[in-house]
């Protein structure tokens, strides 16, 4: 009486399968459970709203400032935090790198709307995919108005069109560079006739220069009061850019690197462009056609500070003296005889006895006597970086001489030389300054010495490499030294089909860096903040 029916009642008579049913929920219970939910959501607001972000105290520039710390990927990541991360990450990120596809063009509006501040871009395109064309890079420089540094990398589309609109519009580029691209002469002329503010150009395997058509000179263009590095690599014509070498008016920096064809002829343009007021300073010379004649031409630029020579078999005691009479002012000499003995105890002595300003040595496949190696040692005083690689000649007298001359020396490294362990034991008392040494692959030097060389000066650091199998079975020939890295230096390694493999026979291309250069690319790092001049 007064209860509901039980739902669990008998089935009705006749009736198989028979399944309760369990009545509604009467009104106040479905009220009831509307009333909780709303309860319910109304505590998980006030939970949203009591979790506090303390990152909208920091001012935009400050956490664009914290973004400069973390990788880029780390950047990517925390642009999906919220809104406001997303825009300040966008506005603050200064330099891009992009891959430089066709499919990248219906993009770039959207792109560059969150990344409006963009100055330094490198666009990249694999050779196997369709790069972006002209009408993708004057987008980009529309859009773009303030970049300073633009690399192009195996962008096969661009033409003069797109170069002439990335001159013309972007007034302020101060650095380019650009790697087996096709617009060739043409599209250089029309970039460099609208970019009055380039001060550095560096071109590698530039494709359209040799299309064989009449070739076409490249001048500085507007360029011509502002150009100060000029790097060339891997090119055929390489000749066509006298007029720009020789008219860029206050170039400082030269490199040659694997260009084809004789050299001489622009030197002698450049110095007697060059001599009245001396503005080149560095000049790298790497598997090019150069002779005395060129050096001669060289050694008229009397404020020339670094002489890179890697691999030149025409260049002789000769050259070498005439540079270092005429140039006093030189701080580094990079000398690669490549075993072909002409250039030895003559070039040494005029060097030591004319660069006191000398601070780097580096003489690889070069064979001194002690006579020249103590001319070095007793005058060059500010002598701090000094390496020996694939000398026949420097033996443990000579290395003796080093350590009881060299007061100035740092930094001191010796490959495939025949010294043994009594030449490394003069270092135990030798070269006050020493601060590392590193010996590689001489066999008659043994792990030894170099625990007894760091029991007598514990500062200094001894990197020995002893491993005489592997001198047997290596080549002898020795990759450059650098002891600096103030370039973004590229692979050596080119294609192994194509041009690529042309190159790789007509200019002997090793892949990879040897010790030595890494030794001291790593070891300038430290020196960077004691000497702002190295």
């Amino acid at each position: 009486m007064g209860q509901s029916p039980s739902s669990h009642a008998p089935p009705p008579a006749g009736v198989s399968n028979y399944r309760p049913v369990t009545p509604p929920p009467s009104s106040s219970a479905a009220t009831s459970e509307i009333h909780s939910r709303k309860h319910s959501q109304e505590e998980s607001d006030e939970l949203s709203d009591s979790i506090i972000d303390y990152s909208s105290e920091i001012p935009d520039d400050c956490l664009a400032l914290i973004f400069q710390f973390v990788t880029s990927g780390d950047r990517k990541r925390c642009s999906l935090v919220s809104k406001r991360w997303l825009l300040v990450e966008g506005q603050s990120r200064h330099r891009l790198t992009l891959n430089a596809q066709s499919e990248l063009l219906p993009i770039i509006p959207s792109l560059f709307s969150r990344y409006d501040s963009v100055t330094k871009l490198s666009l990249r395109c694999d050779r196997r995919s369709v790069s972006l064309n002209d009408a993708g890079l004057i987008q980009i420089s529309l859009r773009c108005r303030n970049l300073t540094r633009v690399k192009l990398r195996g962008c096969r589309e661009i033409t003069e069109l797109g170069m002439a609109a990335l001159g013309n519009t972007c007034k302020n580029l101060k650095k380019f560079s650009c790697g087996s691209c096709n617009f060739g002469a043409k599209g250089l002329n029309a970039f460099l006739d609208n970019c009055s503010s380039l001060e550095e150009l560096s071109v590698k395997r530039l494709r359209g220069i040799d299309d064989g058509g009449a070739p076409e000179p490249i001048g500085p263009g507007a360029s011509d009061g502002s150009l100060r590095s000029i790097v060339l690599k891997e090119l055929y014509n390489g000749q066509l850019f006298g007029p720009l070498i020789c008219g860029a008016k206050k170039l400082k920096t030269l490199k040659l690197i694997r260009c084809l064809g004789d050299w001489d002829r622009i030197l002698e343009t450049i110095s007697d462009y060059d001599s009245s007021d001396s503005s080149l300073v560095e000049v790298h010379l790497e598997r090019v056609q150069v002779s005395d004649i060129g050096l001669s031409a060289l050694s008229k630029c009397a404020n020339l500070e670094i002489l890179h020579m890697i691999k030149t078999p025409d260049c002789t005691n000769t050259g070498v003296m005439e540079v270092a009479e005429r140039c006093k002012l030189l701080r580094k000499v990079h000398i690669d005889g490549w075993k072909t003995n002409r250039i030895g105890n003559e070039g040494l002595i005029a060097i030591a006895k004319h660069s006191v300003n000398l601070q780097e040595l580096v003489l690889i496949g070069i064979n001194p006597s002690s006579v020249s190696l103590e001319a070095i040692a007793m005058n060059c005083k500010k002598l701090e970086r000094l390496a020996l690689c694939g000398s026949e000649t420097i033996a443990d007298s000579e290395i003796s001489c080093i350590a009881s001359k060299c007061v100035a020396l740092k930094k001191l490294c010796i490959k495939r030389c025949p010294v043994s362990d009594e030449g490394i034991e003069a270092f135990a008392f030798g070269c006050p300054n020493l601060v590392k040494i590193k010996v590689k692959k001489c066999r008659n030097v043994t792990g030894e010495v170099g625990d007894w060389l760091r029991s007598k000066r514990g500062s200094l650091v001894v990197n020995l490499d002893v491993c005489a199998a592997e001198v047997e079975n290596v080549d002898a020939q020795e990759e450059p030294v650098e002891f600096s890295a103030t370039m973004n230096q590229e692979s050596l390694a080119t294609s192994a089909s194509g041009r690529g493999s042309i190159f790789r026979t007509r200019f002997g291309v090793l892949g990879g860096r040897g010790f030595v250069t890494s030794t001291f690319r790593r070891w300038s790092v430290g020196n960077s903040s004691s000497n702002g001049n190295l």
